[in-house]
């Protein structure tokens, strides 16, 4: 199976998480940020890892610290439990419906990380989260992971329905782009011969 556990303690934030890529999408969150716990648990369900998270971080100064570096915690682990990558399928894309929003996620396990992210969220928070941290969540993962990864609002109005549909879409894309062919098992998906 591929898993991994990471751990990491900061001065603001003391992390212990395991990802399990061939999972059934069950999970255990705890981060003391009652909205990321909500995007972490449907992001392991649509994605069909097994997440189990803690998190204690400064969450008395704000949530940044602890998004953040879940985000890298989480990025960590998605790049060590991929190991070599021989045999995934490299690309995963969706365009997820959430109520009234609609989200373009493409996904490209490259080795090389970028964030492409064009959001317009019409309100500065969903009860105390602030939205700007989709963001830095999102940037976290990618640079830890080394994926590329696209996220795009085509629609939507509601900024709850926009992060969520967000979380599920990407879920869904790197389900795709780490299943395994079992035609081509043993191989890099790259003309290159490594990822």
């Amino acid at each position: 199976m591929r898993t991994a556990t990471i751990t990491r303690k900061t001065a603001e934030t003391d992390i212990c998480l395991t990802l399990n890529l061939d999972g059934r999408g069950a999970s255990e969150v705890k981060t003391g940020c009652g909205f990321l716990d909500h995007m972490l648990t449907l992001f392991a369900k649509h994605a069909r890892f097994d997440l189990t998270l803690s998190c204690k971080g400064d969450t008395e100064v704000d949530d940044h610290h602890t998004v953040e570096d879940v985000g890298i915690a989480l990025g960590m682990a998605f790049g060590e439990a991929l190991g070599e990558k021989k045999g995934i399928a490299r690309y995963g894309s969706v365009i997820l419906p959430m109520d009234e929003a609609l989200i373009l996620s493409a996904a490209d396990i490259s080795g090389r990380s970028y964030l492409g992210y064009e959001m317009s969220l019409p309100t500065e928070k969903v009860g105390t989260f602030d939205t700007e941290l989709g963001a830095e969540f999102w940037l976290a993962f990618v640079r830890n992971a080394n994926v590329t990864l696209h996220i795009r609002q085509l629609t939507g109005s509601n900024s709850h329905h926009i992060l969520e549909g967000a979380f599920k879409s990407v879920a869904r894309s790197l389900r795709a782009a780490v299943a395994v062919d079992p035609s081509a098992a043993d191989e890099i998906p790259s003309t290159k011969g490594v990822l």
